[in-house]
């Protein structure tokens, strides 16, 4: 029985009507082209749509290449240009069959060629043009330097060794020097904040940290190992000859027109150095408070305290909560030239024009201590600490605050409150603390959903319960993302902020003298307008913004605003809420 041809197949479908497909026909006679194309490039059809035939038609899988890792040994098989003139890219290599995606699966030229070029019996699978040129750009860029790497690489062992030039040594390094490039450029495009270059016993990893979730990208060869971490290495300015001890540096580069900060740290590891480069694009600099994701109110209430004549200005949250860029947007509105601000940061991340900022060097004995005596001889007006680490530090800000200076710094803690009872656990006396402590702010980076595939559901019972939420579930519209190819599968997009803030008020400043509980005052807070994370958090929920999982990941002590004293509350401000 002979089968349908995939024009007849689309009018069956009702995509196109005969007619439609008698013009198109036509015009495949006139121009040589595909039939298909002819259709999509004419708006008749959606590639989609077309994919969704020709697989019916051919009996061949449909494939996304959006959540795929692709083997380097399957994309070598084939050159860069053979991929790029026939829009295919290999997929899968299992014993001596070797799987393209194809945006023609029907070009028996293509798949004769490369099946003479690889010796290799070929399968098909159908997939959208865009991501197999996306894929080619993505894995070929790589494959394509490491071909100039083993062009350059010796293959035998000759007994006279040539001399070699400074010039051909420069010649030589120039692949690992691309492809090092190529690594980081990709991550900085795709807005990835750090690199990692993972040995492993018989590979290299190379993974992008994007919007906080790790993704694998296509990795080197395990024999390029070495040349690629002494090349970062070098030119971060580190000891290339020292492997068995941590070490850590920086350097700049040029991407794309903007410089972009790298910071470097190695780490060893039982098969060869390991590689984290942090990514610091300094176009973040240019972010508002709005963009960080600050409320109206928040952001009122923080701009009024970060311009006050004297005081200390706390941020808190763990680690990789967005606390420097907050720091670093607020010196930058505060920023002027009438005003002398120093910086002790350890590391410095930024560099800030009209900031003097200085890096802290533990070995060479330069610690925030140090730092901070002789900056108060400087005659600053701000001074921006770090982080709060330890008693001496936090003496010396609080002294600092005391002799008239504006003080900015971050704490380590679960929440605002919190970082009142830590600065009094350092050993800072209560009436010190209420004397130079003026507000208190903590965040987390929560990820956004991904716009492109968000649809409602209803969160587990479980969730709901922990997160109070049970007899608000109905009148909420929650919302999540099921992934798409603009998230590659993931669901989320960007990352955004949420915050609390809490003023030291009167109120607030007679509970710290008299020693009350951590709960006390969190209670206190709350009549003065302070709300919590969680709380903060639930007005990107509502609006579809964030799910219901992301939020209650991020706000982990929920627990303690729930329970004794403050369920009632809670409750009746989500109803005032919703």
């Amino acid at each position: 029985m002979t089968r349908k041809k995939i024009g007849d197949l689309l009018v069956e479908k009702g995509y196109i009507t005969p007619e439609i497909l008698k013009a198109a026909m036509a015009e495949q006679v006139a121009t040589g082209k595909r039939l298909g194309a002819v259709l999509v490039d004419r708006g008749l059809v959606t590639e989609d749509q077309l994919m969704e035939t020709i697989s019916e038609r051919l009996g061949i899988p449909q494939v996304s290449l959006a959540n795929m890792v692709l083997p380097p040994h399957a994309i070598q098989r084939i050159s860069a240009e053979t991929a790029r003139r026939y829009t295919v890219i290999p997929i899968f290599l299992i014993g001596n069959t070797l799987t393209l995606a194809m945006a023609d699966p029907l070009n028996i030229i293509a798949i004769d060629e490369i099946k003479y070029q690889t010796g290799c019996e070929i399968k098909r699978a159908v997939c959208r043009s865009s991501e197999i040129r996306q894929a080619i750009d993505q894995y070929y860029s790589v494959a394509d330097s490491l071909h100039d790497i083993i062009g350059t690489r010796r293959t035998d062992v000759e007994e006279d060794i040539p001399v070699v030039t400074a010039a051909q040594q420069e010649e030589a390094e120039s692949p690992i020097i691309k492809l090092v490039t190529l690594i980081i450029t990709k991550a900085v495009n795709e807005g990835a904040s750090d690199v990692h270059i993972e040995p492993e016993e018989t590979s290299l990893r190379i993974r992008y940290r994007i919007n906080g979730s790790m993704r694998e990208e296509a990795a080197p060869p395990k024999a390029v190992q070495n040349e690629i971490i002494s090349r970062i290495k070098i030119a971060a300015e580190m000891d290339v000859s020292e492997k068995r001890l941590p070490q850590d540096g920086r350097f700049a580069m040029n991407v794309d027109g903007a410089m972009v900060d790298l910071r470097v740290s190695t780490l060893p590891t039982i098969h060869g150095e390991k590689v984290v480069i942090r990514i610091l694009d300094r176009r973040n600099l240019l972010l508002s408070f709005s963009q960080l994701g600050f409320r109206d109110t928040i952001q009122e209430a923080w701009n009024a305290v970060v311009r006050k004549a004297e005081g200390i200005v706390l941020i808190s949250g763990p680690t990789s909560s967005g606390k420097t860029s907050t720091l670093y947007a607020t010196l930058q509105a505060i920023n002027s030239v009438d005003k002398n601000i120093i910086t002790v940061e350890d590391p410095v991340e930024y560099s800030l024009s009209l900031i003097n900022q200085i890096q802290i060097n533990e070995k060479a004995g330069l610690t925030f201590p140090i730092c901070l005596r002789s900056m108060l001889r400087q005659n600053p007006d701000v001074i921006m600490i770090g982080e709060i680490r330890d008693s001496e530090t936090a003496h010396m800000a609080i002294r600092s605050a005391l002799t008239g200076h504006l003080v900015f710094s971050t704490i380590h803690t679960n929440d605002a409150p919190s970082a009142i009872t830590r600065l009094i656990d350092m050993g800072v006396e209560n009436y010190l603390v209420t004397a130079a402590v003026k507000g208190v702010l903590a965040q987390r980076l929560v990820r956004l959903n991904c716009p492109h595939c968000l649809a409602s559901y209803r969160p587990p019972e479980t969730l709901l319960r922990r997160a109070g939420l049970m007899e608000l579930a109905d009148a909420i519209d929650f919302r999540r993302s099921t992934g798409c190819n603009q998230c590659r599968d993931t669901g989320y997009g960007k990352l955004t902020g949420i915050f609390e803030f809490m003023e030291i008020t009167n109120s607030i400043t007679e509970l710290i003298l008299q020693g009350a509980s951590l709960s006390r005052i969190r209670k206190d807070a709350a009549r003065s307008g302070y709300i919590p994370l969680f709380e903060a958090g639930l007005e990107k929920l509502m609006n579809g913004a964030i799910c219901l999982e992301e939020l209650l990941k991020e706000t982990s002590n929920i627990e303690d605003y729930f329970g004794s004293g403050r369920s009632g509350e809670l409750e009746e401000r989500r109803a005032v809420t919703v």
